[in-house]
C-alpha cells in the first residue's frame, strides 16, 4: 500500500520531494491521519486525495500537527480533505470501537499486540488494565478469552465516556468494568491483591506505577505485561536497557520474578523504540512491606 501510494504521489511530487514526505499513516476506522514535515506540507492536499483514491473507505484525512504529549497522551490534528470530523468507529478482531482520535489516544498500530495478550489470558482470570484508553486491550481480552472480569481504569472523562460506549457495542457489560480515576488511586481503594494479570499500556507512565500493578496482583503473585519507550544508540540494546531499568526497581523491592518474554513492540522514531516485557511475578513466602511502604 504505501509503495502503491508513492508512486501515485510521484505522478505530481518530484522524486527529491518525495524524500520529505512520511512512508507511513495511520487509518483509524474511516479517518486517515497523515504526519507532514514543513517541506511535505503544501502538498498534504495532494497526500489526502492519494490515500482516498487509493483507500476508498477512508473518508477524511487529518494532518498530526503536533507530538503526542501530555497526561492523556493527545496531538494537534488539522483537516485536510473528506469529511471535516474526528469521531469514527474502527473495527479490529471483531470488536467495534468508538473514538474521537482528537480527544482520545488511538493506535491501530497495537493490533497485533493487543491479541497476543488476549491469548495468554486464562480460565477465570481477574485482568487489570491500568491505562485503558477507549478499552480496545480490555474489550478484546473479553472478547477473545474466559477472562472473569476485566477492570478498565482511564483518567481522562473525554475517553471513559468513549470506553462506555465501547463497553454496550461490543456487548461484555459486566465482563468488563469501566473505572473512571487515577490508576494509583483506583488500585488503592478499590482492586488491592485482586488480579492474575495487569496490563501497564501507558509506556509514559509504567515505571512510575510499577509498585501499583504488584499491590493489585493476587497474593501468590501473577503477570504484569509492561510497556515502555527507550532510547538507544547504534551500539546499545533497548529491551536490555529496559530490562536492567525494570530489574533493579523489582529488587529493590524484594520481588520474585522472571521475564519469559521482552520484544521490541515498534520503533516510535530515531534511535527511539516502545519495548514490552511479560514478567511473572511469584509472592510465594514474600513479606510484601517494601511494596506497601512504596506506594503509601
Amino acid at each position: 500500500m504505501k509503495k502503491r501510494l508513492k508512486n501515485r504521489l510521484s505522478q505530481f511530487v518530484s522524486s527529491e520531494e518525495l524524500t520529505y514526505i512520511y512512508n507511513s499513516y495511520d487509518v483509524i476506522g474511516d479517518i486517515a491521519i497523515i504526519r507532514v514535515t514543513e517541506r511535505s506540507r503544501k502538498y498534504s492536499r495532494i497526500i489526502a486525495e492519494t490515500i482516498m483514491n487509493v483507500q476508498r473507505n477512508v473518508k477524511t484525512v487529518l494532518a498530526q500537527t503536533s507530538s503526542v504529549r501530555g497526561d492523556f497522551r493527545l496531538r494537534k490534528l488539522d483537516f485536510i480533505a473528506g469529511q471535516n470530523k474526528t469521531t469514527t468507529v474502527h473495527k479490529e478482531s471483531g470488536c467495534l470501537f468508538s473514538v474521537d482520535v482528537e480527544k482520545c489516544y488511538f493506535s491501530p498500530r497495537l493490533l497485533y499486540e493487543r491479541m497476543r495478550v488476549a491469548k495468554q489470558v486464562g480460565n477465570g482470570e481477574v485482568f487489570v488494565n491500568m491505562f485503558a484508553g477507549v478499552g480496545c486491550f480490555s474489550i478484546i481480552v473479553a472478547k477473545h478469552s474466559k477472562a472473569e472480569r476485566v477492570y478498565s481504569i482511564d483518567v481522562n472523562p473525554a475517553v471513559f465516556r468513549f470506553m462506555q460506549e465501547n463497553v454496550r457495542l461490543n456487548r461484555v457489560y459486566g465482563k468488563v468494568v469501566s473505572v473512571e480515576g487515577d490508576a494509583k488511586k483506583v488500585i488503592e481503594k478499590k482492586l488491592r491483591r485482586i488480579a492474575d494479570r495487569v496490563l501497564m499500556p501507558l509506556p509514559e507512565k509504567a515505571f512510575e506505577y510499577l509498585p501499583y500493578a504488584l499491590l493489585s496482583l493476587k497474593k501468590a503473585g501473577g503477570w504484569i505485561h509492561y510497556y515502555n519507550f527507550e532510547y538507544a544508540k547504534k551500539n546499545e540494546n533497548p529491551i536490555e536497557k529496559v530490562k536492567l531499568k525494570v530489574t533493579e526497581k523489582l529488587q529493590s523491592l524484594g520481588v520474585t520474578f522472571t521475564i519469559p518474554l521482552d520484544r521490541v513492540v515498534r520503533t516510535t522514531g530515531p534511535n527511539w523504540y516502545q519495548v514490552v516485557l511479560d514478567i511473572k511475578v511469584n509472592f510465594c513466602g514474600h513479606n510484601n512491606t517494601r511494596i506497601h511502604e512504596n506506594v503509601l
